[in-house]
């Protein structure tokens, strides 16, 4: 849209300032699954994959759980670091279980699965610390 003067700059500064700021809000707001299988005694695969949300999630962030980050800002990298305490708090969220047990031939084997289901997570990044939360 052209102004009374016959510049464009400021439709042109308006629509990147209205641009950058829903990339920004999209940018927080990351999907996690979780998959952990235990076969016959044995763990057999532990997964976690993490996403950028293309789209904004909906709902209210739930329980938070906070890292220390010293300065990073990719999300994997610092749920990397804190791998055993992002765990036990996936833990807490509630997680499915499948669980099978057979006996054949006085064989015993056992199947047991724990998934967490793609969780939209809100995470709000600082200079020092990285806050997340589930959206429910």
């Amino acid at each position: 849209m052209r102004s009374r003067d016959g510049n464009h700059t400021f439709s042109l500064r308006l629509c990147s300032v209205i641009l950058f700021n829903s990339l920004a809000l999209n940018a927080s707001e990351f999907l996690i699954s979780y998959s952990y299988i235990v076969k016959d005694a044995t763990l057999y695969n532990e997964t976690i994959q993490i996403s950028k949300a293309m789209k904004k999630c909906s709902g209210t962030p739930q329980k938070s759980f906070i890292f220390d980050t010293n300065g990073e800002k990719d999300l994997k990298k610092i749920i990397s670091k804190n791998n055993e305490d992002f765990i036990n708090y996936i833990h807490g969220l509630g997680l499915h279980i499948i669980h099978n047990d057979k006996t054949k031939n006085l064989q015993h084997s056992s199947f047991t699965k724990l998934t967490l289901k793609t969780t939209c997570f809100k995470v709000d990044f600082n200079d020092n610390f990285a806050k997340i939360a589930p959206l429910k």
